[in-house]
């Protein structure tokens, strides 16, 4: 069965830039190329008409990251704070308005160690406390599943997935060339679905850093996964926050970190 083709405009809903063009050195030698690499742009979020931050992010469904954004970062408590929501791709901003006119910009912004040029307005969390109890075997079967749903990566590569999983499947997809972004997509997708984030996992391919596990108490998540390692400040803070940090689950292995509490035998 022929490959489906797409136009240019469904690639870039997709997140794909689509015909970029590449010198191809292989053992046959040097051939030229049309390829598809993922797409990038800087979006500027404005509140109330005041220009609150600019991140980089894939140019794909921008509604469920603005609103997660906003959400994680303490400016809305859920989507009902929000009056209306003006999201512009040709003019790379989002222009969002509160129901409330005495929103006032933060004072202090930390840049992450996201590759997509993360900012963090704050760096508060609260600890995480759940039941939930999971076996490596559950794990490691939803790595797998989510290596089978990185759509965009299967596509193009050099975009990072993550996911909101219960102990048996997928809830949420997300991907982005930023890894913090694609948290702040699952947790504005689980709002606009009414999803709850409670006593989930979170599952990412890419390193878990300090802000993707402050992320994850944000969202009373008492179990993240990598495929790749955690920092040691992750470790530290999901030990301070009650979370289990789980690194290197691939194929039949993966390493606990903090909270080992929560994996029991198979």
């Amino acid at each position: 069965m022929m490959d489906e083709v797409k136009t240019n405009d469904e690639l870039l809903v997709q997140g794909i830039a689509p015909d970029m063009g590449c010198d191809f050195f292989s053992d046959e030698g040097w051939q030229k190329a049309s390829v598809n690499v993922p797409g990038e742009m800087s979006l500027t979020i404005y509140i109330n008409g005041q220009e609150l931050v600019t991140i980089l992010c894939t140019p794909a469904k921008l509604n469920p990251l603005v609103i997660g954004f906003l959400y994680s970062e303490g400016v809305i408590k859920s989507v009902k704070d929000i009056a209306s929501m003006r999201v512009c791709v040709e003019e790379s901003l989002a222009d969002v308005k509160l129901n409330t006119s005495d929103f006032k910009l933060p004072t202090k912004r930390t840049l992450t160690s996201g590759c997509g040029g993360g900012v963090a307005l704050t760096s508060q969390a609260r600890k995480v406390t759940s039941d939930l109890v999971v076996t490596p075997t559950e794990v490691l079967s939803l790595m797998k599943q989510l290596h089978e749903q990185s759509a965009l990566y299967r596509l193009c590569g050099g975009v990072h997935t993550s996911a909101l999983a219960d102990t048996n499947n997928l809830l949420v997809v997300a991907e982005d060339i930023g890894r913090h972004n694609t948290l702040d997509r699952i947790q504005g997708e689980c709002l606009l679905r009414g999803l709850t984030t409670k006593d989930r996992l979170l599952l990412s391919t890419g390193r878990l850093s300090s802000e993707m596990v402050l992320k994850a108490a944000n969202m009373d998540i008492p179990v993240v996964v990598s495929r790749s390692s955690p920092t040691e400040r992750s470790i530290s803070i999901g030990g301070d926050l009650g979370i289990t940090v789980i690194g290197y689950a691939r194929a039949s292995r993966l390493s606990v970190y903090s909270h080992p509490e929560r994996i029991v035998p198979v």
